[in-house]
C-alpha cells in the first residue's frame, strides 16, 4: 500500500519538450514518503476521490493543501555549471580576461578555501542556501583541487537536500605553484579517492535517497597532462561517474591547445575517453557544426552560460544549431565568471543573446548580398518557452535526471511560484491590472513572470519530496 507524503492541488507550468508549454490547472498531485510523484490527476476525479480517501485514513494522516489560484508550481531548474569556491568573490574581478581572471582571482580563492575548512564550509552552507531560493534544484559543479574541501560540499549540499553533482579537480599543470597536484599519479590517486568517499557520505534522516554525486572534473585542458586526462578517461569508465570540463571557451584557450597540443579541445577529450554520453562540457563557443555533430554521436552535453560567455569568450555559442544538430542542452550560471546565480538570468540572457546573433548575421547576409531585409534567413534565435526548457528538463536530461518535470514517476522536485497575492496585487516586480479570485494562471502570465519574475515571486521549493526552502521561515 502507498503511504503519502504530500498532497497539493494546483497549477502546474511545464515544458514536456522544447518550446511546449503545458498549462494544467486544478490538479491534484500525490507524492509518496520516498518523494516521487505517484499520481497526478483532476481534483474533482475519481482517482484523485481515492487517493485523498487513502491518505486522510494513513496514520499519520495527511491532508490536501490547495496552493491559490495566482500560483502554479514549476520543475526546479538545474545549473549545469557553477564553481562552487568562487561564490567566495561573485561580482568581483569581471574586467579581466579569462586567463588572467583565472591567475589573480580564481585560483587564489579556491587555494583560500582548501587552506581553511571553516571558511569552505561557511561559502558553501550559503552558496547552497542561495541556489534553493533561486529555485536551483540540482547543481553541476566545480569544487577545488583538494579532497577534503570538496567533501564539504557534498556534505553540505546533502543535508541541505539538494541535488549536487561535485566535482574534485584535477589539474597537474598551473601557473600558479602553489596551486596545483603534485603530479599526474597523484591527482589519478586522489580523484580516485574521492569518488569513493563522496560515495560513502550519509544519506542523512531528512532525505529518503542520496543526492550527491562525484563527478570527474578535469579543469581544462590547458591544465591537464596527457598523462592525466588518459588516466581519467580509464577512471571514467571504471566508475560510471559523469565527466565536466570546459570546452572551446575563449580564443586565448583554443590558442593554447592548439600550440601546445597541436590539436583542437574536442580531440583532446575525445582521445583521452573523455567525450561519452556522461559528459557536460561547458561554454563550447568555439565549436562549429562538425564538431557539434560529434557532440550529439557521443552523447556529451553542452552547458549554455551565455552571461560569463559575454564576459570572456569573444563570441556567442551557436545554441540553435547545437539544438537542430539533437546536441543536448542545459543552462549554467558559471559562479563567477557569471555574476547572477540563479538561472532565470540565464534563460533571458540565453534568448537576448540569440537574438542579438540572430540580428548580427541577417544584417551580414543583407550586406553579402546586397538583399532587401525581407530576403531569406535561417532564424537562430530561441524564445522564452525553449529557454524555460533549457532550464528544467535540458539540464536534467544532460544529468540523467527523472526531474525537469512533474509527471507519475518522477522526483517531485519543485517550486511554487506565486503572482499574485490574497488581494489579487501582483507579487514582487509583477502587476496584474484585471486579476480576481478567478485568476487563471494562462501563457501570457507565465511569460510575464519569466520576464519580470524573481526571488519574491518563489515561496517554497521541493526536492525529492522534501521541502527544503520555506519563504516564509
Amino acid at each position: 500500500m502507498t503511504l503519502f507524503r504530500t498532497l497539493l492541488i494546483a497549477t502546474i507550468v511545464q515544458t514536456p519538450s522544447l518550446g511546449q508549454l503545458q498549462i494544467t490547472h486544478d490538479q491534484l498531485i500525490a507524492v509518496d514518503l520516498n518523494g516521487y510523484v505517484v499520481e497526478i490527476a483532476p481534483k474533482d476525479s475519481e482517482e484523485a476521490r481515492s487517493i485523498i480517501e487513502k491518505a486522510s485514513s494513513q496514520s499519520p494522516p495527511v491532508v490536501v493543501t490547495t496552493l491559490p489560484s495566482g500560483s502554479f508550481l514549476l520543475p526546479t531548474f538545474v545549473d549545469l555549471h557553477l564553481h562552487a569556491p568562487q561564490f567566495l568573490y561573485l561580482g568581483t574581478g569581471l574586467h579581466l580576461p579569462l586567463m588572467k581572471w583565472l591567475n589573480e582571482y580564481a585560483y587564489k580563492a579556491e587555494e583560500r578555501l582548501d587552506a581553511d575548512p571553516e571558511l569552505a564550509n561557511r561559502v558553501y552552507v550559503r552558496l547552497a542556501e542561495r541556489l534553493l531560493e533561486a529555485g536551483t534544484g540540482a547543481v553541476l559543479a566545480f569544487g577545488t583541487i583538494k579532497s577534503e574541501t570538496n567533501l564539504i560540499l557534498a556534505e553540505v549540499m546533502q543535508t541541505k537536500g539538494l541535488r549536487g553533482f561535485v566535482g574534485k579537480l584535477s589539474m597537474d599543470i598551473s601557473s600558479r605553484p602553489t596551486y596545483v597536484e603534485a603530479s599526474a599519479g597523484a591527482s589519478l590517486s586522489e580523484a580516485e579517492m574521492f569518488i569513493r568517499r563522496c560515495r560513502e557520505i550519509p544519506i542523512g534522516p531528512e532525505n529518503s535517497e542520496r543526492l550527491v554525486h562525484p563527478v570527474v572534473t578535469p579543469r581544462f585542458v590547458p591544465t591537464c597532462s596527457d598523462e592525466l586526462l588518459l588516466g581519467l578517461g580509464k577512471l571514467v569508465k571504471a566508475e560510471g561517474v559523469h565527466v565536466q570540463s570546459h570546452l572551446a571557451e575563449a580564443r586565448d584557450q583554443v590558442d593554447w591547445v592548439r600550440n601546445t597540443r597541436n590539436a583542437e579541445d574536442i580531440d583532446v577529450f575525445d582521445r583521452s575517453g573523455l567525450l561519452t554520453s556522461r559528459t557536460i562540457q561547458a561554454h563550447c563557443t568555439f565549436l562549429h557544426s562538425p564538431e557539434l555533430t560529434r557532440m550529439q554521436a557521443s552523447g556529451a552535453a553542452i552547458a549554455h552560460c551565455p552571461l560569463s560567455n559575454a564576459y570572456f569568450s569573444s563570441q556567442p555559442f551557436r545554441l540553435r544549431e547545437a539544438l537542430s544538430a539533437g546536441v543536448t542542452v542545459g543552462l549554467g550560471s558559471d559562479v563567477a565568471g557569471g555574476y547572477q546565480i540563479d538561472i532565470m538570468s540565464a534563460m533571458r540572457n540565453a534568448v537576448s543573446t540569440s537574438r542579438m546573433r540572430d540580428g548580427s548575421l541577417r544584417e551580414a547576409d543583407i550586406e553579402a548580398a546586397n538583399q532587401p531585409s525581407g530576403a531569406s534567413h535561417t532564424n537562430v534565435s530561441i524564445e522564452w518557452k525553449e529557454a524555460l526548457f533549457l532550464a528544467t528538463r535540458g539540464g536534467a536530461n544532460a544529468l540523467g535526471l527523472l526531474t525537469g518535470c512533474l509527471k507519475p514517476g518522477s522526483p517531485f522536485d519543485a517550486q511554487r511560484i506565486d503572482l499574485t497575492t490574497e488581494n489579487y496585487h501582483g507579487v514582487g516586480a509583477l502587476d496584474f491590472f484585471d486579476a480576481t479570485k478567478d485568476f487563471e494562471i494562462d501563457e501570457d502570465a507565465v511569460e510575464k513572470w519569466w520576464c519580470l519574475g524573481d526571488n519574491r515571486n518563489r515561496r517554497s521549493v521541493w526536492i525529492q519530496g522534501r521541502q527544503v526552502y520555506n519563504a516564509e521561515v
